[in-house]
């Protein structure tokens, strides 16, 4: 199957999002070389701070963040995963593991060249975002995770997880907007729900966002089960600041903060909240209120 590359025409004149791509090239053996976009703002030299985005969404899902942040002095780094937003786009499930995006963002982070950067992440940008934590953690100055994990396979997962698993992958028409739509508590507007489908001409474009649910570990036996235990290795040696902000609406994740809390010494001493009224897309109920906090917390 080819690597996909959605037409720029399908990004113009999206509601609330003027931030023009740039792109870095990974190597995404065995398919070739791939392109990552990101978005950027505030001055080069401010402190970095990392918004990672997850699934189906991409960078847009920070829009309402990203100028409150570069108002305040930062430079915001916010990456679109392979399969989503204007990152290139494989085109068979097959080409998509948890261990491949880890590595291909991995490449995309140190090619970025930065230092003492402050994390954002949420849903998958947690899954792949704590593990760029783990490899690289003298490069982060402090993590914030909201709405997300980093899954061993013990356990039961969710309820509501396991719906959306076969959702996922029996629904015959995947429409992000509609599905991010439906993760929130307060809703999108119908530009916004647009926006989260422009990546996605037709359903070839469509494979990272199907097999996502399918990625995530839910067994100790799984791809990237090992990887992940590797990980908490570090992570519960990790004492930088470390803050958890949840939604109260977040069927699929809430409680997992406890988790978090409890394993990283970083969590000690931090102002963890729980948000209300917000669902799993936190950015798009809260988006304002969130970003003020993680300024309070940063001293900004």
């Amino acid at each position: 199957m080819p690597v996909l590359r959605t037409p720029d025409s399908r990004f113009e004149a999206l509601e609330a999002w003027p931030y023009p791509p740039r792109y870095t090239e990974v190597d995404g053996d065995p398919l070739g070389p791939l392109r990552i976009a990101h978005a950027e703002d505030g001055p080069a030299d401010g402190p970095v701070v990392l918004m990672m985005h997850g699934e189906p969404s991409w960078s847009y899902l920070y829009r309402k963040m990203i100028p409150l942040f570069a108002g305040a002095g930062c430079r915001v780094l916010a990456p679109d995963l392979v399969g989503f937003g204007r990152s290139d786009k494989p085109g068979a499930l097959a080409d998509y593991s948890y261990e491949g995006h880890v590595g291909w963002m991995l490449q995309w982070l140190d090619a970025q060249h930065v230092k003492d950067v402050t994390l954002f992440c949420q849903d998958w940008g947690g899954l792949i975002g704590l593990r760029l934590v783990a490899a690289r953690p003298d490069m982060f100055a402090r993590v914030c995770a909201s709405n997300t994990f980093l899954p061993t396979g013990e356990g039961k997962p969710s309820e509501a997880f396991q719906r959306w698993r076969e959702f996922s992958q029996t629904v015959p028409d995947f429409d992000s907007g509609w599905i991010v739509n439906g993760g929130t508590v307060r809703g999108l507007s119908e530009g916004a729900r647009a926006a989260y489908n422009a990546p996605y001409p037709d359903d070839s474009f469509k494979a990272g966002a199907r097999i996502f649910p399918m990625l995530v570990v839910t067994d100790p036996d799984m791809p990237g089960a090992a990887e992940n235990r590797a990980a908490w290795t570090v992570l519960e040696a990790f004492a930088k600041p470390f803050l958890t902000l949840f939604g109260d609406s977040d069927f699929v994740t809430l409680g997992a903060e406890k988790m978090l809390q409890a394993r990283i010494p970083g969590c000690a001493g931090q102002p963890h909240r729980i948000v209300e009224r917000a669902g799993h897309f936190i950015q798009e109920d809260a988006g304002e209120e969130v970003a003020g906090d993680v300024l309070r917390w940063m001293g900004r």
